[in-house]
Parts: C-alpha cells; structure tokens; sequence
C-alpha cells in the first residue's frame, strides 16, 4: 500500500509523524505541501477522505486566517478551499494518506488507525 504524507519540516508534529511511520518501516511519499500545494481537487478529496468540511480542516489560529476574514460564516466552501489552495500553510497537518483513507497527525499516533 502507498502512503502519503502532507508533511511540514518545521512542524513538530509532522517531524513526529514522519518518524512515526519510518519506525514501523514504512516509507511514505513526502510532499512537502508549503512548497507544492495541493490543488482544489486534491484539497476535496482530501475533505471526503477526512469526513470533514472545509474549516474543520483549516488552521484557524494562523494570522493568515484572521487576515482573510475565513470566520465569515458567508464565506462558501469553495471559497475556502480556494484560501487553502493560495495559502496552504492554512491546511492542518500533518495528513497522511493510506489506500483510499487519511487521517490527520494529530495526535501522530491517529494515523496509525488507517494502515
């Protein structure tokens, strides 16, 4: 089975994560999301996968959050995930992807339910 991981260097999380993994032997497909983003098909893919809505997958203490305005309720879900798409650093992490399921890293041992 292939896995994936949304993966930030410089997060803590997602360092743990990938460790995570590593040490059980699996080596997963590293994409380093803040360098190549994700796509808006990827992103709603990736809200099936996650059963969640657009928010609940966003980092809303981030001050690109508040600088958008995201906690407008008007705002439609496209709409979000376009935000997410130009500013991934808006999308929680890390996620990681297994077959046809994701989970998010945290805590990092959450992802261990979908290998």
């Amino acid at each position: 089975m292939s896995v994936t991981i949304w993966h930030n260097p410089r997060c803590s999380k997602s360092r743990q994560t990938l460790q995570l993994l590593q040490d059980r032997g699996i080596q997963p497909v590293i994409l380093e999301y803040l360098k190549t983003p994700p796509d808006a098909a990827a992103v709603r893919r990736t809200l099936d996968l996650l059963n969640l809505s657009p928010r609940e997958l966003m980092r809303s203490g981030e001050q690109e959050y508040k600088d958008q305005n995201l906690s407008d309720p008007s705002l439609s879900d496209d709409q979000l995930i376009a935000a997410m798409v130009a500013t991934p650093k808006l999308i929680q992490r890390p996620v990681v992807f297994a077959g046809n399921r994701a989970a998010i890293g945290r805590p990092p041992e959450s992802v261990l339910d979908i290998l």
